[in-house]
């Protein structure tokens, strides 16, 4: 797998949900902080959207995608001026998947997810993310709302099978919002996820997650890279937030935390499996990494 499946398959969604509501004449909804991430599409008419700690609003319009993955409160509305109406006041008793109608309906349409993540490993996703990702382009707008379109159907009208369609149209959401980023909008910051636009990273990183028991050296990640040691070195730290090494030995604890909390294997067998020679090795790297052993964490389901 590329290291974006890499980490998904460790970044497990938890839950999900799917919805949207419809207004007619002005309004303002206003939403409470939250886990996860919520994405929304504006199937018609138009809206300004605020969040908690961004200076400026943003307009929406019909067609387009907004990304939220910061848990920040915010707002949407046609006038955000006007006082605000809660969300949870108005879907408390709304099942999910509902269209609600407010104020007779007509001037707008939003449809939207939510969806949290099992583990201690979300940060991998959203850590470097800006607080809204707005989805302007066409035909990435167009992939997004059709699947967003399909996942509030799945939900609406449940069906043989659609607890697991639901799930995976939830990660298509993920992933399809994360590529457009990268292909767009990641011209700066510091992350894993910033340096795969990068395609030198991008190969060097690819290849500790190919093999992570391999003993790598700096010299070797940067021939992968087509680069001096020097200059790799220097913009591996500059993109990612850290060096080479200390991110070859990350990815391995993360891989050995989610075969301790999902699978039977021993402690010397998950060391061995990733490069360790000793047990006491593994585990040393693994409490500096996750914050406790490893068998404290297996016996804490996935927490330290």
């Amino acid at each position: 797998m590329d290291p974006l499946s890499d980490v998904l398959s460790l970044v497990k969604i938890h839950s999900y949900w799917a919805g949207g509501f419809e207004w007619g004449g002005d309004w303002c909804l206003a939403f409470g902080g939250y886990e996860g991430i919520r994405i929304y599409a504006v199937v018609a008419g138009e809206c300004w959207l605020s969040v908690e700690g961004v200076e400026e609003p943003i307009r929406a319009k019909t067609g387009d995608c907004l990304l939220l993955p910061s848990g920040r409160p915010f707002w949407v509305g046609s006038d955000l001026t006007l006082p605000p109406i809660y969300a949870h006041t108005l879907m408390s008793n709304k099942e999910g998947g509902a269209i609600t109608v407010h104020n007779g309906g007509g001037d707008f349409l939003g449809i939207g997810g939510h969806f949290t993540f099992a583990g201690d490993h979300a940060s991998l996703i959203l850590e470097g993310l800006p607080p809204i990702l707005h989805i302007r382009k066409q035909s990435d707008k167009e992939v997004l709302r059709w699947t967003l379109e399909r996942l509030s159907q799945e939900l609406r009208a449940p069906q043989p099978g659609s607890s697991l369609v639901s799930q995976q149209l939830a990660t298509m959401l993920l992933v399809q919002a994360l590529r457009v980023h990268l292909e767009e909008g990641a011209k700066s910051g510091v992350g894993w996820l910033f340096a795969l636009a990068d395609r030198r990273m991008r190969r060097a990183i690819a290849a500790i997650h190919d093999d992570p028991a391999h003993r790598w050296k700096l010299e070797l990640l940067a021939e992968r890279a087509g680069m001096s040691r020097t200059s790799f070195a220097v913009k591996f730290k500059e993109t990612v937030g850290t060096s080479p090494m200390e991110y070859l030995v990350r990815w391995r604890m993360l891989l050995a935390g989610d075969r301790l909390a999902n699978s039977e294997d021993s402690v010397s067998m998950i060391a061995e499996s990733l490069g360790y020679e000793s047990d006491s090795a593994f585990s040393t790297a693994f409490k500096r990494v996750m914050g406790c052993s490893p068998r404290q964490y297996g016996r804490g389901k996935a927490s330290c």
